[in-house]
């Protein structure tokens, strides 16, 4: 926002560039000269855009703040080595006493100044700067442009998202003074993209190093959406195993649209830029269908105004994160329907709805039963959920392994006693030369079993 602010006033002034961050671009002091003779030219001579040594530039810009009562958080050295966050903080102190805004909306407008694609891009950049460190990574992210440039906090993503991907030895930490050093961070980061079958055309380490909002924006974007499907295949490989097929995004697409149609809904998603989208109505029936009850209707709208769709976009975000989902997105990211965004959403919804229900969702019913078993305790392991006590026909087994000596077989509930058959039923009484007993009868003279609690025959082999 206060990079917009600025190339707003710069433009009026006549500044003939655009600053993209708060180092490289405002390092030679003649931003600051151009914005502060647009925001006060009463204490902006002209010797300040005329003077020649940066130097000297930023030392007059710094006078120039204090008499607009800016506090010194930085000296001219930091003006001209770049110093991002001290920068940072200099445009905020002018921001705040001396903005040059009014209150008639009409007249400055902000968004208007600025370009669709740098508000596109903007958003995208709050979305991967949250996706980043909700990853856990030792670096915190503050502005993504600002930060991967070093390649540090890439190669930390690409460690997180592919372990064992990155060595280690080839990198270097941060602070780095050596540009080399960057490069070398960056260059590692392309070859370990084109490892993982990244499309990173026309992009190479210096394109990161210098800053390439639109190359950069490409490669986080694929890394994002590498961790999305490798969640969802993970998912799946405790219920199918390793031979499971590999989740793709026309997946994802069908199975919300499969959600949907279950529900008894006639909403359907014909792609991640489905210009339908954009009222919300289908999102809130796909989180209706995995979650019943979750959406309150009554506050649902049709969303046929703009006013109605951020209503139900905002909405959206709402519900999903309250269920527990990763959402990432903003509510004009859905208004505008914005593929990458939109497909994120998805996703995060499905993971969260294969993770709380395994059975149905990814199971199939031709698979045996120990391998659903198997499936079903490991995910709800994930879920903090306790894992089912073994079934009858578990113990009957490790107790006929347990007794392999014996001859005898295990009784039928079911069948009555035969004249001189082996088996007898619960409440039957015991076979003449039988050898089995109910739980009740006396033992056998030359049986082989014994009720509990009874004697042992005299000549019985067995004894409870």
């Amino acid at each position: 926002m206060l990079l917009r602010w600025m190339n707003h006033h710069l433009k009026k002034a006549g500044y003939k560039k655009t600053v993209n961050n708060f180092s490289s671009d405002v390092k030679d002091g003649e931003a600051y000269a151009y914005l502060l003779k647009a925001l006060a030219p009463e204490t902006s001579p002209e010797t300040t855009l005329e003077t020649k040594d940066p130097d000297e530039r930023a030392k007059m810009v710094l006078e120039q703040a204090e008499k607009l009562d800016c506090k010194r958080y930085l000296t001219p050295k930091d003006i001209t080595e770049g110093s991002a966050n001290l920068n940072l903080a200099f445009v905020a102190q002018i921001f705040q006493h001396r903005n040059g805004l009014t209150s008639d909306i009409k007249q400055v407008t902000l968004t208007q100044s600025a370009s669709r694609d740098d508000v596109l891009v903007s958003r995208e950049e709050r979305a991967f700067r949250m996706w980043i460190n909700s990853l856990g990574v030792g670096s915190y992210v503050n502005n993504v442009f600002e930060d991967v440039r070093n390649g540090w906090v890439l190669l930390e993503v690409l460690d997180k998202v592919s372990p064992g991907s990155v060595n280690w030895k080839l990198a270097s930490k941060p602070p780095i003074k050596l540009p080399f050093r960057k490069l070398e961070n960056c260059n590692q980061v392309v070859k370990i993209g084109k490892e993982l079958k990244f499309s990173l055309v026309n992009l190479a380490g210096n394109d990161i190093v210098q800053g390439n909002k639109k190359l950069i924006v490409a490669l986080l974007w694929q890394l994002m959406r590498f961790n999305i499907l490798q969640l969802l295949n993970r998912l799946r490989s405790h219920s199918k195993g390793s031979q499971g097929k590999q989740i793709t995004d026309a997946d994802i697409l069908n199975w919300a649209n499969s959600k949907v149609k279950t529900s008894g809904r006639t909403s359907r998603m014909e792609s991640f830029k489905d210009k339908s989208l954009s009222n919300g109505v289908f999102f809130l029936e796909l989180l209706s269908a995995v979650q019943p009850r979750v959406v309150n209707w009554k506050v649902v709208t049709k969303g046929e105004a703009d006013e109605e769709k951020k209503l139900n976009a905002t909405y959206i975000i709402s519900v999903a994160r309250k269920l527990g989902c990763s959402v990432f997105l903003l509510p004009e990211d859905i208004i505008e329907v914005n593929q990458k965004m939109i497909l994120t959403l998805t996703a995060s919804i499905m993971y969260w709805s294969l993770l709380r229900q395994p059975q149905p969702e990814i199971s199939e019913a031709s698979e045996p039963s120990s391998m659903a078993s198997d499936a079903t305790s490991d995910i709800g392991s994930e879920d903090g959920a306790s894992t089912a006590a073994p079934s009858e026909s578990e113990e009957a087994n490790s107790l006929s392994d347990s007794l392999s000596t014996l001859t005898t077989d295990d009784a039928t509930s079911n069948a009555p006693a035969a004249e001189n058959g082996n088996d007898a039923t619960p409440d039957a009484p015991l076979a003449e030369n039988g050898n089995d007993a109910t739980p009740d009868a006396p033992p056998a003279e030359n049986g082989n079993d014994a009720t509990p609690g009874a004697r042992p025959a005299e000549n019985g082999n067995d004894a409870t």
